[in-house]
């Protein structure tokens, strides 16, 4: 089981004080109705934070002095990270043979008009069901991601989401999921079933042995994952 290491709580809280603001600006942004004059000022404000934040930025192969690949900690996950400006974030957590998450998805998220576009959905699922891998001891790079739509998802609604695992071979993970109505959870809006496997060792090397830590030491994770922690583990 993955080993939770020390992180500075003071950077955890500004960090998911600056994500959680920039969701706000996000999907205010997507709704607002002010005019012209109005929009072009915050956009030159914007632009002055922007500035401000850029004076100090990391590689893509160093990973953030928050996160933690092996304990499954990633500030900023685009679906769970806290420090995502794109992130919902989703909250999972283990529940009876697998995980769970609610979410209630904004403008931002859209596709057809009041709905939510169908590559969020597998962006979620594809979360989800890794997720569950991990809540159940295994873990994997997704190696097949298939969606089934039912229906269409409704935004500013109540979701909620499921994934458990279902085979086991080895190296290969085999993972179902649904996207349900908070309200309706048994009638599944989108089905997803996925395969993630675990990558041998010489390829594990080539994909992430240039990682460093956030101090520049090398450091490719033993056992890296694009999901983030399930609470309650």
């Amino acid at each position: 089981m993955p080993t939770e290491t020390p992180y500075d709580p003071v950077l955890m809280t500004a960090v998911a004080d600056l994500g959680a603001a920039l969701r706000e600006l996000v999907d205010t942004s997507v709704r607002t109705t002010v005019d012209t004059d109005e929009l072009s000022a915050a956009a030159a404000r914007v632009r002055e934070v922007t500035a401000r934040l850029a004076v100090a930025q990391r590689p893509a192969h160093q990973l953030p002095a928050l996160d933690d690949p092996i304990a499954f900690r990633r500030v900023f996950s685009p679906v769970t990270g806290v420090g995502s400006a794109i992130a919902p974030p989703l909250d999972i957590r283990p529940e009876g043979d697998g995980v769970v998450a609610e979410a209630t998805l904004g403008l931002a998220y859209e596709g057809p008009p009041g709905f939510l576009h169908g590559g969020m959905s597998g962006l979620l699922m594809d979360q989800l069901l890794g997720s569950a891998a991990i809540a159940s001891g295994l873990w994997g790079m997704t190696a097949h991601l298939e969606l089934d739509y039912h229906r269409p998802v409704p935004l500013d609604t109540p979701l909620l989401l499921r994934a458990h695992v279902v085979e086991d071979s080895g190296r290969r993970t085999a993972v179902e999921g649904t996207i349900a109505l908070a309200a309706e959870p048994d009638r599944a809006l989108v089905e997803a079933r996925g395969v993630f496997v675990a990558p041998r060792p010489e390829k594990v090397a080539g994909y992430f042995g240039a990682v460093t830590d956030a101090s520049g030491r090398h450091a490719p994770p033993g056992r890296p994952t694009d999901a983030t922690e399930v609470r309650g583990r």
